[in-house]
């Protein structure tokens, strides 16, 4: 299982850990994953995605799953997402009777 970001894509960075004499071996920077389950209003479903905590905040402000993947552009996102995406754009398009 790699260690991204199943909207965003956010991985791990790589850095430097500097001791105090200024010795410098590599790092590596994780991003800090959690095992959420996001809900589409639209779609009635839930999706168990491992997001970024800085992720989870945006999805929040943005006004939930729907409305952020609705208003973030295609490129921005992960393949998973924009599957998830295109089927909330066709169920909105799509009248109910």
């Amino acid at each position: 299982m790699t260690r991204r970001c199943s909207v965003t894509g956010k991985g791990p960075l790589v850095g430097h850990l500097v001791s105090h004499a200024n010795n410098k071996t590599k790092r590596r920077f994780l991003p800090n994953l959690q095992n959420v389950s996001v809900l589409s209003e639209t779609l009635g479903q839930t999706f168990r995605m491992r997001l970024t905590t800085s992720a989870i905040r945006t999805i929040e402000h943005k006004g939930g799953f729907d409305a952020y993947l609705i208003g973030t552009k295609d490129i921005e996102l992960s393949s998973d997402a924009r599957r998830i995406k295109h089927r909330i754009e066709k169920a909105r398009s799509t009248p109910r009777n």
